[in-house]
């Protein structure tokens, strides 16, 4: 036991785990050095003896149900410090002194009339033993006194009450359980709270109880829980009636009864104990110690969930904790010490359900106890973490996909915006027109909700997880690309809800995602308008999951959306931008009617031209801004001017003025948005020039968009920034200069000193491929002969240096179908540019959907530089130094030049090559500049025809290279070249077997 007042005095302190009688307490150690439950000792109080509860068969003496109630209310789970005074060991009982702060118990026992005290002969008989007493006896005798005189407890005088106090017990309480009728007790209480009191803990989910105040003796078993089993051992006491023994025999006296006296109830649970030892499962024994200290002897309260086919009762048990009441299920099965059992959970209210659901779930993820060896399955999400962001939402892509510009990100950037796809729910598909799929019932609904809640709020985004999506499975990305696999869940929050969400917000029940505002998902599910995921059990989850399933019971409940019995609205809409130009001609007189017609933004196609549905007309129409021109697709500023667009009109509700139709269907006019014409704003901000046109006086603010273009040619803005007063320029580009683009890049292989592969830094596709390929499952080889991988086809190969799998193009394949294994096959890795052989094991098919995107791999040369090639002096040397400096590092790549010699067909080591400067963060000059100080490269010949850009750069790099001409480094230590004539190199022939 431990002790802190242990050694010579004999004092020890412990917890009192149960009472069983009025005078006898189970007291436990506060702690222990062994594992599992501390060690235990059964004290008597000394000299007194109490009331004996009922029997097998027999009845109460009076006053001992009182006696006990009084022991227990008093000392159960309070720290105590005791004493063993004296042991009879015929009997195996210890007797001692328990001290309940600085009151001594059996002095407050006896002080209230609960027990006698046991008289002190002043002469034993002969032949009989000296009798033990406590060393308090003469305090206890005088306490005895004062209550008879006061007639306290047992010693009342009230006439009848001795009597009054023995409880009638029904037969399930003295021995016959079998006449207990489970189903009619269930009947009548199902439901309800029943107050009882533990008796016995079988383990840590079977407990038997007293049920007040009819003191039927029943076993219940904790509902959606199976704790472990502790086994069985002998049971060496005799089940047999005892002999009744006199009310005056001395507690403690040798010839007193030989062992302590069983309780009806303890009766009952030593008979159901076979003779057969079993050993207890693991963590048995600690589960049922975790349920002693919280219920044992304890008062409680049980509510009847059904009875199994064995007449067995099926509860739910909860217990004080303070003020509040704690669910002893629901705390076995979160600390690890139960697991959740259907069968009976099945009985339970579906709030209790899900949290054991729940809570089962995280024990695993921690693997807690009996879970220390769980393995949890195959699944194909995975969580995602820190990646937390707020934005305003630009697009509603489905009722359970949104599309948010991130905070963090530059304005503009085409990174800025993420797609998010809710977390464990799922709405209606939105089809695709072009594959002439219509939009599920209520799919049209659930994106609308959205598009009228989310459009331009600013949100906040918990990402959750990613995962791997089947093109059967019913999650798919709505109207999202075709080789989409790999999607990302998450839950979006509107930080400061809306009056029109009242109805939908978040309830009670679902305060963690009123933490963070109202949770979009649980608007959605709530309306109807979608249903919750029914995970598997280790799958990923939103976070909020319970709040999810609420708000879908409530949503059934009250037959809304989906769980309607009407018939779901149908809305036919004629898509006239797939539709011939005619057609669109045909619908121009319907548009003409009124000056200005409501219309949605449904897509934003470039900066001035979009997709509209104009619900009056029930159509969607293609349209554009009169008179007002963007940068195509990949001229300069022109996804600048769609991300503007897509922040200021995206799926907003907008006002326009069709004024004609153009040849190709498009419908030209003006639009406004929130009285704004925007047309005006993107020609203010430098994104669009407005170009005068026979008609264009019938443009309204036709002035207003000339005043804007020359306060965006004055400040320079945008497409104008080389604008010169007075010079036209097509696009704000002058003729003899380009606008240098500027890209983040990583070098993945340098093929020699001056050309090598690189990869966009922050690429979309990089993650998205690299997230499908780790979520493939390549545990077996092909068959030979059911794959047979042909030169320029696009395979996954295994690269030998860390056994990744990565994309590659077959560079060489053996002739003829494969043979073997062992075949070898030469391979280009699209993504990285490096090369090598490996054999036909390390090959497998790769999915059209991964394979259709391009190879990540860029071909770059360094702009303006002549670098030897490997078979040319010091082409080594250049290699080496290239690759020390740049392999794995970032840098920003100016582009200089696109070489297009090798065609515009991305290959193994083909098509266009990017002709940069390469420059490093916090480097003071380029790698070009670089090569050239080390002697390992030189400048190119200045030409007649140079632009004023070349002959700038070549100038500034000049000095590099006089300053390696006067150290005599590299190419140049034995002196300076006189000619400037190129170093020409014969081509290698491939028959001279050279590489």
């Amino acid at each position: 036991m431990a002790s802190s007042t242990a050694g010579t005095t004999g004092w020890l302190r412990g917890r009192v785990k149960a009472v069983t009688s009025g005078d006898c307490l189970v007291i436990m150690a506060l702690t222990s050095s062994k594992p599992g439950p501390p060690p235990e000792k059964t004290i008597t109080l000394s000299s007194l003896m109490a009331p004996k509860l009922a029997r097998r068969g027999g009845i109460d003496e009076p006053f001992a149900w009182e006696s006990r109630e009084f022991l227990r209310k008093l000392c159960i789970g309070k720290e105590v410090t005791f004493k063993t005074d004296y042991t009879v060991s015929s009997i195996g009982r210890d007797f001692g002194s328990v001290f309940l702060g600085d009151k001594n118990v059996a002095m407050l026992v006896v002080s209230q009339g609960w027990a006698k005290v046991r008289e002190q002969p002043s002469q034993p008989k002969q032949g009989q033993q000296k009798i033990e007493a406590s060393p308090f006896i003469a305090e206890l005798l005088q306490l005895e006194e004062q209550a008879k005189t006061q007639g306290l407890g047992r010693w009342s005088k009230v006439p009848g009450a001795a009597e009054a106090s023995i409880r009638n017990l029904p037969p399930s309480a003295i021995g016959d359980p079998s006449k207990l009728d489970a189903m009619s007790l269930l009947n009548a209480n199902k439901g309800k709270p029943m107050e009882a009191i533990v008796e016995q803990v079988r383990d840590g989910s079977t407990i038997r109880v007293y049920l007040l105040p009819e003191f039927q003796f029943v076993q219940v078993f904790v509902a959606g829980i199976q704790a472990p089993s502790v086994g069985k051992r002998p049971f060496t006491t005799e089940i047999v009636p005892e002999p009744e023994i006199p009310s005056d025999k001395t507690n403690g006296d040798i010839s007193a009864e030989p062992r302590a006296p069983l309780t009806s109830a303890q009766r009952i649970a030593a008979s159901a104990v076979s003779p057969n030892e079993t050993v207890p499962d693991p963590f048995a024994l600690e589960a049922k110690y975790f349920t002693e200290i919280r219920v044992l002897n304890r008062d409680v309260r049980i509510v009847l969930e059904g009875v199994d086919k064995f007449s067995n009762l099926i509860g739910s048990v909860y217990y004080p904790d303070g003020d509040s009441a704690k669910d002893l299920a629901l705390e076995l099965v979160e600390h690890g010490y139960a697991k959740y059992v259907e069968w009976s959970a099945n009985m339970m209210e579906e709030e209790p359900k899900r949290r054991l659901k729940t809570a089962e779930l995280q024990a695993k993820k921690t693997k807690l106890r009996l879970w220390t060896n769980y393995m949890p399955p195959a699944t194909n999400s995975k969580p995602i973490h820190n990646q937390n962001f707020t934005g305003k939402v630009v697009e509603v892509v489905s009722g359970d996909c949104v599309i948010v510009a991130d905070d963090s990100i530059p304005y503009g950037s085409p990174l800025a915006e993420r797609r998010v796809n809710l977390s464990s729910i799922r709405c209606p598909k939105m089809g695709n027109p072009r594959r002439e799929e219509k939009p599920a019932p209520y799919a049209r609904e659930a994106k609308e909700f959205l598009r009228t809640r989310l459009i331009g709020r600013q949100v906040s985004v918990q990402m959750e997880y990613s995962r791997k999506i089947s093109p059967a499975d019913g999650a798919a990305v709505a109207n999202g690309p075709t080789d989409s696999r790999i999607m990302d869940f998450g839950s979006v929050f509107l930080a400061a809800p809306s009056k029109a969400e009242g109805d939908d917000a978040a309830t009670p029940a679902s305060s963690a995602s009123q933490q963070a505002g109202v949770n979009v998902a649980e608007l959605v599910v709530a309306r109807g308008f979608g249903s919750v995921i029914r995970h598997r059990d280790f799958e990923e989850r939103s976070s909020y999951y319970d709040a999810l399933l609420s708000a879908e019971s409530r949503a059934t409940a009250g037959k809304k959306g989906m769980h309607s019995s009407k018939e779901p609205p149908v809305m036919h809409i004629t898509d006239l931008t797939t539709a011939s130009a005619k057609k669109a001609r045909d619908f121009l007189p319907f548009l003409h009617r009124s000056r200005r017609i409501p219309a949605v933004v449904e897509y934003v196609l470039s900066g001035h031209r979009f997709k509209l549905l104009v619900p009056k007309e029930t159509c969607s129409i293609a349209f554009s801004f009169s008179g007002v021109r963007c940068p195509g697709r990949d001229e300069p500023y022109s996804d600048e001017a769609i991300a503007l667009m897509r922040r200021r009109i995206m799926q907003r509700d907008v006002e326009i003025e069709v004024e004609t139709v153009d040849r190709t269907g498009t419908f030209l006019g003006s639009l406004w948005e929130s009285r704004t014409n925007m047309a005006i704003a993107l020609v203010e901000a430098g994104l669009a020039k407005y170009t005068s046109f026979a008609g264009s006086d019938r443009i309204p603010d036709a002035h207003l968009l000339e005043q804007a273009e020359k306060n965006a040619k004055k400040q320079k803005l945008k497409i104008w920034e080389k604008y010169v007063e007075g010079e036209e320029v097509p696009n704000g580009v002058p003729t003899d200069t380009k606008q240098k683009e500027v890209l983040k890049v990583v070098v993945t292989e340098v093929l020699e000193g001056g050309k090598f592969y690189v990869q966009t830094v922050a690429d979309q596709n990089i993650s998205s491929i690299q997230q499908q390929l780790a979520s493939l499952n390549l545990q077996e080889a092909p068959l030979i002969g059911a794959f047979n991988p042909k030169k320029g086809d696009i395979v996954l190969a295994q690269f030998s240096a860390d056994n990744s799998w990565n994309r590659a193009m077959i560079a060489n394949a053996p002739r003829g179908p494969v043979e073997s294994s062992k075949d070898k096959f030469e391979v280009f890795y699209i993504d990285y540019g490096n090369q090598e052989v490996v054999p036909y094991s390390s090959l497998r098919p790769l999915d059209t959907s991964v394979s259709s995107t391009p190879g990540l791999a860029q071909l770059c040369s360094l702009a303006y530089l002549k670098v030897p090639t490997l078979t040319q002096d010091h082409g080594e040397e250049a290699a080496e130094f290239l690759s020390e400096y740049t392999l794995s590092k970032e840098f920003s790549a100016m582009i200089e030049e696109r070489d297009f010699s090798g065609g515009k067909v991305k290959g193994q080591g083909t098509g266009p090559v990017l002709l940069v400067t390469l420059v490093a963060a916090n480097e003071e000059i380029s790698i070009n500049a670089a090569m050239l100080q080390e002697g390992l490269a030189r400048l190119e010949k200045k030409k007649k025809f140079d632009t004023k850009d070349r002959k700038a750069a070549l100038d500034n790099l000049e000095k590099f290279q006089e300053e390696a001409q006067v150290n005599r480094r590299g190419k140049w230590q034995y002196g300076h070249y006189d000619s400037e004539e190129e170093e020409i190199v014969p081509p290698v022939k491939k028959g001279a077997g050279k590489r």
